[in-house]
């Protein structure tokens, strides 16, 4: 029984590349979520500009933003686990060239459908590359060390790209024309696409239960969707709205059956036995929070510094560099090896501590302030908490589980980043539009009620990184979990 047993599961396995050729292929997976990263914030800068070019009104344009951001938020969970099945490089190489395609239609569009249609297939091949990108990296180092200082420079590409975005965006609608925010991909993507064929070794999937759970994945990619849908179109039909508040609750129902089905199937397309992983389950709830909280610093400084301090675009972006520099300092340079003394618990609760206070420090920042004195302070304490609490969060949720499952939780996690972010996003523009309108009616100028509205959706950020911090020194384990993954032996 106990050889038959042997012979018949074959867990996923990668036949490793030569020491120096694994940090090749760890470029070329940061190159290509770096990618899918800058998408979603490349766009911002341009959005003026192709309103003028293809005629959309206020409330349309928001579809060019949303379609990517339901596809890429309801598609993570399926494109994670269709990498534990068909093989992590295979549906890496679809997925890249799925975006690549879609960038090449967004360049080229001249409608509005068209452009439309195009960005909610780059969500789709945007949500595959991600989900799987996290899961290649797991596999490409297991040594403890190396595999912490690779979650760094992982971490810093991932919380650095969007800054980036903006910055790019600027430069490219400036210099040459909305269409190169979107064609700029097509290059960069055949580029990965050669890479990873040359330097990113080959994935055998799971042969064990070679099969899709359609009805599990068609229930929580419908649930996700809807969810998506109902929170980055709340602001504009109202939060209490029959239309809102239907959708979630399809949504909810969508979940529910979802869960029925993964307690019953014979092969799940998300084993419930996961969340019963201390380490996965609180890093998923820390990832929400923490998610909120930085969209909260990004987008809403963005326009702080545009609306109120009179900012273009291209000095927005420059702004955020410091933050980039200090987060790639600390993420790369130093998380790492807090992860390796100290275990997950203290670098991730003294990261998000420090994200809070930069929050709050953001939450007083008056109109005609200085960037010394009222931006930098900000930015290099979220540049910092970023740079030190990316790292243990995603190794938390990843170190525990399987390799053969390594795909979906990389899909959970990235889900529950991408959920707390557009649902924090969503929740905190509504805080500040309120607090807005409140002092507009009560005699306040336009500046004044504007700004007022950012310092309390800055002080409510700061709330949810702080939570974030205290449900991640509660709950999250220490130490031992690093020192499990090492004692525990890799089958060949």
């Amino acid at each position: 029984m106990k050889d038959n047993a042997t012979e018949t599961v074959t867990p996923q396995i990668i036949a490793a590349p030569p020491h120096d050729h694994r940090w090749l292929a760890f470029g070329v997976l940061c190159l290509g979520a770096l990618m899918i990263v800058l998408d979603v914030t490349i766009v911002n800068v341009a959005l003026p500009s192709i309103r003028e070019a293809l005629g959309f009104s206020e409330t349309s344009l928001a579809w060019v933003v949303n379609a990517y951001l339901l596809t890429f938020g309801g598609c993570l969970l399926l494109g994670g686990r269709l990498g534990d099945l068909y093989g992590h490089r295979h549906v890496f190489l679809i997925g890249l060239a799925g975006f690549s395609l879609a960038s090449l239609a967004c360049g080229l569009s001249y409608s509005q459908g068209l452009l439309v249609v195009a960005r909610a297939v780059q969500g789709i091949g945007g949500a595959v590359v991600d989900a799987v990108a996290l899961s290649l990296m797991m596999n490409l180092f297991t040594e403890p060390a190396e595999r912490a200082k690779a979650m760094g420079v992982f971490g810093f590409v991932c919380a650095g790209g969007g800054s980036v975005g903006v910055l790019l965006g600027g430069v490219l609608t400036a210099a040459l024309s909305w269409h190169w925010i979107f064609l700029v991909n097509v290059p960069v993507g055949a580029l990965v696409i050669v890479l990873t064929l040359r330097w990113l070794p080959g994935v055998r999937g799971d042969t064990l239960h070679k099969h899709l759970d359609l009805g599990g994945a068609v229930t929580i990619t419908a649930a996700l969707l809807l969810a998506v849908y109902a929170v980055v179109n709340g602001n504009a039909a109202g939060w209490t709205s029959a239309r809102t508040l239907g959708l979630l609750a399809v949504a909810l129902v969508l979940f529910a059956v979802f869960l029925s089905i993964e307690a019953r199937v014979r092969a799940p397309l998300m084993p419930l036995k996961l969340f019963r992983l201390r380490n996965l389950s609180t890093a998923n709830v820390v990832g929400v929070l923490w998610a909120a909280a930085m969209f909260a610093w990004f987008f809403l400084s963005a326009l702080y510094l545009q609306l109120v301090l009179g900012y273009t675009p291209m000095q927005v972006g420059l702004a955020f560099l410091p933050a980039n520099v200090i987060m790639a300092v600390f993420s790369v340079g130093l998380s790492a090896r807090l992860v390796m003394r100290f275990g997950y618990r203290l670098p991730l609760t003294a990261g998000l501590g420090l994200a809070a206070a930069g929050l709050l420090l953001f939450a007083r920042a008056p109109l005609g302030g200085s960037f010394v004195i009222d931006v930098l302070p900000g930015m290099l304490l979220l540049g910092i908490g970023a740079g030190i609490a990316f790292n243990p969060v995603l190794m938390a949720a990843m170190n525990d589980v399987a390799p053969s499952e390594s795909g979906l939780a990389s899909g959970i996690v990235n889900t529950a980043f991408m959920m707390g972010g557009a649902l924090g996003l969503a929740v905190l523009a509504s805080i500040a539009s309120a607090r807005t309108s409140a002092l507009l009616s009560s005699g306040h100028a336009q500046l004044v009620a504007l700004n007022g509205g950012y310092h309390l959706a800055f002080f409510a950020g700061a709330c949810f990184a702080t939570l974030a911090a205290a449900v991640g020194a509660i709950w999250l384990r220490g130490r031992s979990a690093i020192t499990a993954q090492v004692a525990e032996p890799v089958e060949p």
